[in-house]
């Protein structure tokens, strides 16, 4: 980790600070706007039993589990009522007392590790903060559910359900894998709805992407801090899609674009004011390619001018701009360990019951996961020897982003730098995902003013902030929020399949740990999913270039380090997690401030080595003195 992560970090303005009347008692933390309360740890001569009886309550259930998971596989055991079971109808069965104790620690141990979401908000309130504009929110690539409408034979069983982002997944897994998997994965050739009368569709709603499953937060406690301030649905709005999906089929099947447009119109003309947009991860590059759309005469015909008459601001939360490494893995050998950005639970699911190969062939069959392949080539990541972001005596180049070890049976291998493995992914890919991938995205830099204004008419390069430009709306105020300082995939040693009958050339070589690497994964500076230079190029060096901000948008940056509690499963209040960032205090108080007006209080606050990287990278302003 570079030394100066670990430098205080700047708050916002005075004006800011937190009010006496706060009930957090303790030191600020140097990175946080708004102070956490103190965590409360529950004492007792009753927690040793509860513990044991909550220990011995999920032992029964993964014995269930486990007799159902056989179940659907074996003649010998028939356990036809275990398709109906669910979390109430086992409890309703329990004794009284396992399923009180087990709720009393439960409650106790979320107290412990958790923090009350809606004091932020109580904070501001205090401060005379409150709800201005309305706000869109743009979801991640898990964040949103998927439930199925499909009324054929095989699909009612799942009609309404979630077949991604709840249990019903997980059950579905389990007792119907085929089915699953013929559900979950679009037309190869269309990158449609797959034949046989299969629809999956994106929830709405706030329930779409409040939490993954019961219980797993993911936008709850924003929601719950905008409402403390004054926000409710006639001023706020999930705008959920189908992340599946590639972004021009984002329109043509749910007319996705059409709605968002019509919404944030409806949203000015009732409420006289323009729209804050709040993205996060693959919801940044689905907005970047909605602003470009919007003002095509080949998309939402709204002109040149449409943003700047629609939109105040542009919330940009942990932001891909230029892809996630890790989702190279996940289409060309179905490698895991976060991959797509996925969280534990998810991940779980599908290295439990799935083999690399079917995860592979599920990912590859979801055009928008390769939406996050990454961008830029060997000018951002680097060539054979050198990456903009190595690291002083760091022993592997981050350069190479496909290593081999020549004793590992790959003799016949070479290194591949991040554009080389693109190139090597489609030459070991199916026709049909070749034509998916390089007729729906494109992956290159644009030098000059000239190719970046030719490509606003060009679909496939809406995605890439280094092939087009950023809306012509010079009072637009974009803010880039993200983590830094926890370890992130970077590169990779690879290896032969020990299944010689695998339909997979190569799988990461796990049995190599030394240094930076980690069972075959080179871990640098990111968010553990985004790397820095992704999430953190286009925001301090690219869009200060003239040809790809010819408006002069301003740009401010506030990066939030790490600083995970010890005993927190989602980090608390000061994490800087990926997707675990949306339950940050402070991050939910600069939402706050943007949404109510108030986004000239926040500081600018970048700690990490963003600015010399990217003072690396092989991508030049053509007129050096415009800044």
């Amino acid at each position: 980790m570079s030394h100066s992560l670990r430098k205080r970090i700047p708050g916002v303005s005075s004006s800011t600070s937190t009010p006496s009347d706060s009930r957090d008692d303790s030191p600020a933390k140097a990175d946080d706007v708004v102070l956490a309360p103190k965590s409360k740890v529950h004492h007792g001569k009753t927690g040793k039993k509860r513990r044991n009886g909550f220990i011995f309550f999920l032992g029964g259930l993964f014995g269930i589990a486990v007799a159902g998971f056989f179940a659907g596989r074996s003649d010998l055991i028939d356990f036809p009522e275990f398709g109906e079971l669910s979390m109430d109808s086992l409890i309703d069965v329990l004794p009284a007392g396992f399923v009180s104790d087990a709720k009393d620690l439960a409650r106790g141990e979320r107290e412990a590790v958790n923090y009350d979401s809606f004091q932020v908000g109580l904070n501001l309130v205090a401060q005379g903060v409150r709800a201005n504009h309305p706000v869109i929110m743009v979801p991640g690539v898990i964040s949103t559910g998927l439930e199925s409408w499909g009324t054929t034979n095989a699909s009612r069983q799942y009609f309404r359900k979630r077949l991604w982002g709840s249990w019903s997944m997980m059950r579905a897994l389990v007792l119907d894998k085929e089915g699953w998997k013929k559900h979950i994965m679009l037309d190869k050739k269309t990158g449609l709805d797959p034949p046989g009368g299969i629809k999956l569709r994106a929830a709405q709603g706030f329930d779409a992407a409040d939490f993954f499953i019961t219980g797993y937060w993911i936008w709850n406690k924003i929601l719950e801090n905008l409402a403390t301030i004054g926000y409710d649905p006639t001023n706020s709005f999930t705008a959920a899609y189908d992340w599946r999906l590639s972004y021009a089929n984002l329109e043509v099947r749910d007319q996705y674009f059409s709605r968002l447009k019509m919404y944030i119109e409806m949203s000015n003309d009732v409420l006289k004011k323009k729209v804050v947009i709040v993205s996060h991860s693959m919801g940044s590059q689905v907005l970047f390619y909605f602003f470009h759309w919007v003002a095509s005469e080949e998309g939402g015909k709204g002109g040149d001018d449409w943003v700047e008459k629609h939109v105040d601001s542009w919330i940009n939360i942990s932001g891909c701009m230029l892809g996630a490494l890790k989702g190279l893995p996940a289409v060309l050998s179905g490698e895991m360990k976060d991959t797509a950005q996925l969280n534990a639970f998810a991940v779980y699911g599908l290295e439990k019951f799935l083999s690399r190969e079917e995860r592979s062939e599920i990912f590859r069959a979801m055009p928008g996961i390769s939406s996050m392949l990454p961008i830029g080539g060997n000018a951002v990541w680097g060539n054979a020897t050198w990456a903009p972001d190595d690291l002083p005596g760091q022993n592997v180049s981050f350069g190479t982003f496909l290593n081999f070890k020549e004793n590992n049976g790959t003799s016949h291998y070479r290194n591949l730098t991040v554009e080389e493995s693109f190139n090597y992914l489609m030459d070991v890919s199916e026709d049909w995902y070749n034509d998916q991938v390089k007729g729906s995205y494109s992956r290159g830099v644009a030098h000059t003013t000239a190719e970046v204004n030719a490509n606003e008419k060009d679909p496939r390069k809406w995605i890439n902030p280094l092939e087009t430009r950023l809306p012509l709306a010079p009072s637009l105020k974009i803010y880039c929020f993200y983590g830094i300082g926890k370890p992130t995939e970077r590169s990779y040693f690879y290896r032969k399949p020990d299944n010689p009958l695998s339909s997979l050339n190569i799988t990461i070589d796990t049995t190599l740990s030394n240094g930076n690497i980690d069972h075959g994964v080179i871990l640098g500076e990111g968010d553990g999913t985004v790397n820095l230079l992704s999430a953190g190029y286009m925001c301090n060096t690219g869009w200060h270039m003239k040809r790809y901000n010819p408006a002069g948008v301003k740009i401010k940056v506030y990066e939030m380090p790490h600083e995970p509690e010890r005993f927190s499963p989602r980090g608390g209040p000061n994490t800087g997690d990926h997707v675990d960032i949306l339950g940050r205090s402070s991050l939910n108080d600069l939402i706050l401030r943007v949404a109510a007006g108030r986004g000239e209080e926040i500081e600018e606050n970048v700690v990490s080595d963003i600015k010399t990287y990217a003072g690396k990278v092989k991508i030049y302003e053509e007129d050096q003195g415009w800044l």
